[in-house]
């Protein structure tokens, strides 16, 4: 899911060199309700840009779990991890953020958009959990965390870090 506060998020916080000539990977990149995937492709000028999710859809290039990401691609593959609307969907979500840290290269960022407490169920296909700014900053705390903020419109979170250089 991509609602107009996800996209704006980007916009206010994507900056190309980022993302020109660099290795990108979303997790959880099936169309439903948007993309940010235009927008990157298009403005951005990756070298690649590679989309998993658990189902087949428009934006899939990989029907992968992000519990396989590091047995699939291997440790500091990417340069940008992108994960919109999909961490309140995925069980072991302990899992799923270690392995986008790990697919993750030093000085790689990570943007993660997902849902707080009072957002209504919403199961594509499931709905587990919620997340507050607060979380975010303890579960990222190994990283420097760039932007975290609240979604304006509903209740969510939206995060922007980057991976800490390895000394």
């Amino acid at each position: 899911m991509c609602s107009i506060t996800v996209i704006e998020f980007f916009l206010e916080n994507v900056k190309k060199e980022e993302f020109k000539n660099k290795m990108v990977l979303e997790v959880g990149s099936r169309y439903v309700n948007g993309s940010i995937r235009p927008l990157i492709e298009n403005f951005c000028s990756p070298k690649e840009y590679i989309g998993i999710d658990i189902q087949p859809g428009i934006f899939v290039d990989i029907v992968l779990p992000v519990e396989k990401l590091v047995e699939y691609f291997g440790p500091e593959s990417f340069d940008v991890v992108i994960s919109t609307e999909v961490l309140e969907h995925v069980k072991d979500w302990r899992l799923a953020i270690s392995n986008m840290k790990n697919v993750l290269k030093p000085g790689g960022y990570i943007y993660i958009t997902t849902r707080s407490y009072g957002f209504p169920y919403h199961g594509h296909p499931y709905d587990f959990w919620r997340y507050e700014t607060e979380d975010l900053k303890k579960i990222f705390s190994d990283f420097n965390i760039i932007k975290l903020i609240r979604d304006y419109e509903a209740p969510g979170v939206f995060f922007k870090g980057q991976k800490a250089y390895c000394l």
